[in-house]
Parts: structure tokens; C-alpha cells; sequence
């Protein structure tokens, strides 16, 4: 079965699209594009998979249906809120609330159709399947 990050990947190589021009195409960070295809992100925004699916050629519900979302259902949504707001105020050394291994952490930043900037806390865990995505 292909993967998301296959799939993204053989998508922009068919249409001739480095990394930074499906980046520019789709007026995303080049390290989005890069997390996706490098694995890192399973589960994307709407806005997200909307604009790949646009440049791509492709309908977003292709894009979904390879997604992977692990709802933290193990993990309370007051936990997650607080290690959003964590990541937001770029605190350090988190740890997953799952196994306790080390959070990487990043905060994305996309522009609205109004050409406002919003801040997108996101983390996935060294170790276990833990992550978060706004």
C-alpha cells in the first residue's frame, strides 16, 4: 500500500516539481512539503491538503484517504491543549505524554486567503505514534 509521503512525492516528480517549486506552487513552507514527504506529518489541514491536491492534479479525498491520523484518544484533549500552548511559547525538552520519550516540536507557519499569518503548534514523539497536528 502506498504511503502519503509515496504518493505526494510521485505526484510532484510526475508534474516535474522539485521540493521548493511544489512549495511555491502551492504557497507552503518548503519544510512542510519536505515533513510530508519525508513521513513526518500523517495528517494534514484541510488548507494543506486542498493546495497539494490543486498543484497535484488529484482530489483532496486521494490525499486523506493516505492519511493517518492517530486521534490521541489516550490522551486527554486538556493535555494536548496545554502542550500546544507549550509549543506556541516554544518551551523546550517536552515529552510525549504517551511513552515519555522526546517530543520533536515545530510550529508551522501558513497564511490565510486573507494573507494573514496563523501559527500551527505541531509535535510527533521519538518513539511511539503520538503526535499532534492542528
Amino acid at each position: 500500500m502506498q504511503t502519503l509521503a509515496q504518493f505526494i512525492q510521485k505526484k510532484r516528480e510526475d508534474i516535474g516539481f522539485s521540493t521548493k517549486g511544489l512549495a511555491m506552487a502551492t504557497n507552503l513552507p518548503i519544510e512542510t512539503i519536505e515533513d510530508i514527504e519525508a513521513g513526518k506529518d500523517l495528517f494534514l489541514s484541510v488548507t494543506v491538503r486542498q493546495n497539494l491536491a490543486k498543484i497535484l492534479k488529484c482530489s483532496p479525498d486521494e490525499i486523506k484517504k493516505l492519511e493517518k491520523d492517530f486521534n490521541n484518544h489516550i490522551v486527554s484533549e486538556q493535555v494536548i491543549e496545554s502542550l500546544k500552548e507549550l509549543i506556541l511559547n516554544e518551551a523546550g525538552g517536552l515529552k510525549c505524554p504517551v511513552c515519555g520519550a522526546p517530543l520533536v516540536t515545530r510550529i508551522q507557519k501558513l497564511y490565510d486567503l486573507e494573507d494573514n499569518l496563523m501559527l500551527h503548534p505541531k509535535a510527533h514523539c521519538t518513539k511511539c505514534s503520538f503526535q499532534i497536528h492542528s
